[in-house]
């Protein structure tokens, strides 16, 4: 019988300080405490909470018992610290936090999509000149292991395009919309009400928080620079009922999508309303949940579904960071995956497209005068700039009214192209109001 080889000695303890405990603070204390034992299994070490940086308690988590500081930049300095997790959210502070702590050698975990977004490109430069990790897993759609499926899983494709309904807020509201008949302002108060939507939600009904994750995604999945100032962005605020029941009756659904998709030219980044066929799996993702649809050129299309916020949906996906680092406290630093998904001076991927010059097929609402000869206005306008029109809706206006919703579904056409038809469209005297315009993506 093989004599069994001496068991190694026990690895000494991860030791981690958190900054901040607002609800994913909170969340990662509990849930880090509730699963010691699992945690540190997984990681081959203890895993220990050796202090807290929050400037007030949170009732959500007991800290009785561990080393709890007002000043966050005090665990930033703490050489008892290896694992910095920054959870006070924000750019400015948060960037002198992490900063300073990559400074003193120690990794850095953080949930901070606006972070990653705006100041990722130096926060990797930097980690990588001091040889420690950088890991933000939590930082897109909660729980859903994204990042690491895109940095890791996916490693051997060459990713063609990514679609994302990445805001649960967004989707919420969306949701209400289509199923209660509930105006945008009525489904807003609602999430508002429920805690879904802050008491000023422009980050989330306008795309901004959306545009964050996806262009962090983007970066991870075609190996180019984090580049938040050039995605496309355009909120949820102007969907009407309207748009709605006729994208049902076209079947189709409308969702809030963020969008990367590699073309010849270059790379699309765009956040907008999309009418998406409802027989689409990521079409029925409803309510406060997250989706991101991926296609690679080997594996094909993969669907990643799931909480995309909460206490600890997002703890989940910290905690995974977490483990992932301190499994690699004493490792070569080459020998860890890189934080932009691709070592060091590889970030050479395409250019990114502007939204000019995007190609993608239209839902356009004209509210026209019952009129002759309307639609073959319309029809030459669309012509002139090499557009079709694939389908038409037109009802019978209701009685007493003059003027008549018309509703086309057009072939897929240049951005800059489809502006000028709906500008000169918008200038027809048996025009009213403004041209209602969504992108159509088949997503198959």
């Amino acid at each position: 019988m093989a004599k069994r080889l001496q068991t190694e000695q026990p690895r000494r303890a991860a030791r981690i300080g958190i900054c901040g405990l607002g609800t994913v603070g909170s969340g990662t204390v509990n849930v880090m405490l509730r699963n010691s034992a699992e945690i540190a299994a997984r990681c081959g070490r203890p895993v220990d909470i050796v202090q807290i940086g929050a400037r007030r308690d949170n009732p959500a988590c007991d800290t009785s018992g561990l080393n709890v500081t007002r000043e966050i930049f005090d665990v930033a300095n703490n050489p008892d610290v290896d694992i910095l997790v920054e959870l006070i959210g924000g750019t400015t502070v948060a960037r002198e936090l992490v900063l300073a702590a990559i400074d003193s050698g120690k990794h850095v975990v953080t949930a901070n999509k606006a972070l990653i977004a705006e100041h990722g490109n130096e926060l990797f430069a930097a980690a990588a000149e001091k040889g420690v990790t950088i890991a933000y897993e939590a930082a897109v759609a909660g729980g859903i292991p994204i990042i690491k499926s895109l940095r890791e899983g996916l490693a051997g494709n060459r990713i063609q395009w990514l679609a994302g309904i990445i805001n649960g807020t967004g989707n919420y509201i969306l949701t209400e919309m289509r199923d209660k008949g509930r105006s945008f302002e009525e489904a807003l108060a609602q999430a508002q009400a429920l805690g879904y939507a802050e008491a000023d939600p422009t980050f989330d009904v306008e795309g901004i928080d959306a545009a964050h994750k996806l262009v962090i995604m983007a970066s991870l999945a075609f190996a180019i620079p984090l580049a938040f100032d050039k995605v496309y962005t355009e909120g949820i605020s102007r969907i009407s009922i309207e748009d709605i029941r006729y994208a049902d009756e076209l079947g189709y659904c409308i969702k809030h999508i963020g969008l990367a998709r590699r073309t010849e030219a270059g790379v699309e980044l765009r956040v907008h309303p999309t009418l998406i066929p409802q027989r689409r799996l990521i079409a029925n993702v409803d309510g406060v949940m997250n989706a991101v649809l991926v296609n690679g050129d080997a594996v094909g299309p993969t669907l990643y579904y799931g909480a995309g916020a909460g206490a600890e949906a997002t703890a989940s996906a910290v905690i995974a960071d977490i483990v992932d680092v301190a499994r690699t406290l004493e490792a070569d630093p080459c020998q860890r995956v890189p934080a932009a998904g691709v070592a060091e001076g590889n970030q050479d991927g395409p250019r990114v497209l502007p939204m000019e010059e995007v190609l993608t097929s239209y839902y356009l609402r004209i509210s026209a005068q019952d009129k002759p000869g309307v639609m073959s206005q319309v029809a030459k306008i669309c012509s002139d700039q090499g557009i079709s029109i694939e389908a038409l809706i037109q009802h019978e206006p209701a009685e007493g009214e003059t003027l008549v919703p018309v509703v086309i579904l057009t072939s897929r056409a240049k951005e800059a192209s489809l502006r000028e038809a709906v500008a000169q469209i918008d200038a027809l005297d048996t025009v009213e109001g403004e041209v209602v315009r969504i992108r159509v993506e088949p997503l198959g």
